[in-house]
């Protein structure tokens, strides 16, 4: 088999972002008497979000930082008086609580299971195992490594590095990398010079100069891609 490593992303790769996101900004905003928190913040917020976690890739900001700025900035726009250290305490622990798996992903995984899986996410330690311990998932992954733990996030090369001493492993031409994110999970597994697999369910344009080794739409063509090597082998 060619591919007899396989390191996947978490969010928006096997678990819906988008819910797992809405649900726990909801029940932050609840917890802190602003019903309609939601509704009112959460375009804001995605959007000031989505520059800090690119910020992160680049290694302008770190985890912890993270964490709270994408909040007080959040609420120093909208004028809201609330801290942002305790709302964002509150929110990871609500993030931790949610468990919104995309259609597919445990049929996937357990017709891929010949292979050696791995999770790889830039996301909070605490969440993401909190997350994968409360899923159907939770004795599914060999490995699971988070940015936080390793001290390296994805693009980084070294992250990958961490990665592979976690597994014992040495070549690179037997592993592939699949995830969402093509600034993060495409381009650091092509900087660790490892086979990438770009899993673009909503036919994104690719506008970045960023090539992944393959681009599919479902999980049925990651299954299709890993039988094809073996074949060819």
């Amino acid at each position: 088999m060619k591919y007899d490593v396989l390191i996947f992303d978490l969010d928006d790769t096997l678990f819906d972002f988008g819910e797992t996101e809405k649900h726990a900004l909801d029940h932050s905003f609840r917890a802190f008497s602003f019903p309609n928190g939601l509704t009112e913040y959460r375009a804001s917020y995605k959007a000031i979000s989505k520059g800090l976690w690119l910020d992160l890739e680049q290694g302008r900001i770190s985890l912890s930082e993270l964490k709270v700025e994408r909040f007080k900035r959040l609420f120093l726009q909208h004028e809201l008086s609330l801290s942002p250290e305790d709302f964002g305490q509150t929110y990871i622990e609500n993030l931790g609580r949610e468990v919104h798996m995309i259609d597919g992903v445990q049929d996937m995984l357990t017709n891929l299971s010949s292979c050696r899986l791995v999770l790889l996410t830039n996301g909070f330690q605490d969440v993401q195992h909190a997350r994968i311990a409360l899923s159907p998932l939770h004795q599914t992954f060999e490995v699971i490594v988070t940015s936080e733990e390793s001290g390296y996030q994805k693009p980084q090369a070294e992250i990958f590095e961490y990665v592979f001493e976690k597994l014992g492993i040495s070549e690179k031409q037997n592993v592939l990398m699949i995830g969402d994110s093509l600034t993060s999970d495409i381009q650091g597994g092509n900087n660790f010079g490892i086979d990438t697999c770009w899993f673009n369910p909503y036919n994104k344009e690719n506008l970045t100069s960023i090539k992944p080794t393959y681009e599919i739409r479902n999980y049925e063509e990651l299954e299709q891609i890993v039988r094809q090597t073996v074949l060819i082998k």
